[in-house]
């Protein structure tokens, strides 16, 4: 354990938030891998795989599947945590995409009150956003259940839509037909997803990376209008990706000529949602600024 703390509240999340080793260092906070079966061979995130590694290793077709942070790892890091925190608030992605959260709410059950998880229901930039905030919290010596509350008030507060560059990985989870993935091939549709507090929905298909880029845009200025009409200077936009990072900067670049003058978070998209939805893909998020 390095870094000297200021608050007392130590803040935990994984690999999801798209927050590496280095960064988790710098920022002082701690960050679980996410352990991958890749060929019944165990890898765990940003230890010993890298995000480079992950994508060869998809388009090969390697047998990729996700697992979850054994609750013994889990737990010695709370316990070791515990010697020099007074508390723990642990943020992990949300329980609608992996039933880690649940096992870590349980497992939180036998601290007396020291450890808070968090089910705001977040992922990749968003579950980043909400470590910044709760790390800015402890900092100012709000409490751990302070700290849950804010996360906990806006949790609903966030869009992310996602376009996928192929259908192989939908298809892959079982998430489109093999019937449907052939004609959406050859007719070039894209898919554009949307996640919205727990699911990955269907939000739009549309032909080519041209409509797909102006749906998305469209989808965030509409939520701008009307969902988030009342809060739009607390909007903060975002964008995550498993594209190149060329691609990446110049996807970027359209979001912020669109939609100007405003705070601007981007990450590539975890490993975990790259299983399902594959390599080239792009997505852009606004997020509420915790109010408090």
């Amino acid at each position: 354990m390095t870094g000297n703390h200021m608050g007392k509240v130590a803040i935990v999340t994984d690999s999801n938030s798209g927050i590496t080793q280095s960064e988790a260092k710098e920022l002082g906070v701690y960050v679980i891998p996410m352990p991958f079966y890749i060929n019944e061979e165990l890898f765990f995130e940003d230890i010993t795989l890298t995000q480079e590694e992950f994508y060869k290793k998809l388009e090969e077709d390697a047998n990729i599947s996700t697992s979850m942070p054994s609750p013994g790892d889990v737990m010695d890091l709370w316990d070791r945590l515990l010697e020099e925190y007074d508390e723990v608030v642990h943020i992990p992605m949300s329980s609608g995409l992996s039933s880690f959260c649940h096992t870590s709410m349980s497992l939180a059950q036998d601290y007396e009150g020291k450890v808070y998880v968090v089910d705001n229901q977040r992922i990749s930039v968003t579950q980043r956003r909400s470590v910044e905030v709760a790390l800015k919290m402890a900092e100012k010596g709000v409490c751990a259940q302070g700290i849950v509350s804010a996360l906990m008030d806006d949790k609903m507060e966030s869009s992310i839509y996602i376009t996928v560059d192929t259908l192989k990985y939908l298809k892959k989870g079982g998430r489109i037909t093999p019937a449907a993935a052939a004609l959406g091939t050859v007719l070039n549709l894209k898919p554009v997803l949307q996640i919205q507090g727990e699911k990955l929905d269907a939000f739009a298909k549309v032909r080519g990376w041209k409509a797909a880029k102006k749906t998305m845009l469209n989808a965030i200025e509409k939520d701008l209008n009307e969902r988030f009409a009342d809060v739009k200077e607390d909007i903060i936009l975002g964008m995550a990706y498993t594209c190149s990072k060329e691609e990446a900067m110049e996807w970027k670049q359209e979001i912020m000529n669109r939609f100007p003058g405003y705070e601007f978070l981007e990450a590539p998209l975890s490993l975990s949602v790259s299983c399902h939805i594959g390599p080239g893909a792009m997505a852009v998020t606004c997020i509420k600024k915790v109010s408090r």
